[in-house]
């Protein structure tokens, strides 16, 4: 896990690009109507919309909530560092979902429009699963392993 700013940044940029490029990915397959390879070509169009987005999302607000969450129900000196882990990427999932959905629907989905509730709300519920099982099984595991190969000795 990073343990100063320079990491926390350089985690994060990886964490972006994992759970971004994949929920893109997600959307535009539900957009149109399944999965095929141009969908893995069209998300590399919306990534350098969506990450920034999701990195200062993150960096201000999600991150520093879901800490603060976690470190409300556990602490890190006896409890196991497996549910710290576990419980702030529920967290950061809880809070990036709505948010990059918002931004999503006022960005590629008719923006400020009569249904931009509606829209946002259908966007949050059809993003959350894929978010939350992605970040859990796949993003996380994968993310954290390359961080420690890069910060093995730091």
């Amino acid at each position: 896990m990073p343990k100063s700013l320079f990491q926390e940044i350089v985690f994060t940029i990886i964490m972006v690009f994992f759970m971004v490029y994949a929920l893109v990915c997600y959307n535009i397959s539900l957009a149109t109507g399944g999965m095929s390879n141009a969908v893995f070509l069209g998300a590399f169009r919306e990534l350098p919309i969506m990450a920034p987005i999701a990195f200062v999302l993150d960096m201000l607000v999600a991150g520093p909530l879901a800490k603060r969450f976690t470190f409300r129900i556990f602490d890190p000196k006896s409890d196991k560092p497996l549910f710290i882990i576990l419980s702030i990427s529920v967290f950061s999932v809880i809070f990036m979902c709505p948010m990059m959905s918002l931004c999503a629907t006022l960005i590629f989905k008719g923006g400020f429009q009569r249904e931009a509730a509606a829209v946002w709300l259908q966007t949050t519920a059809m993003n959350f699963p894929m978010a939350f099982f992605w970040q859990l099984c796949f993003a996380g595991p994968i993310v954290r392993r390359i961080f420690s190969l890069v910060f093995r000795n730091r």
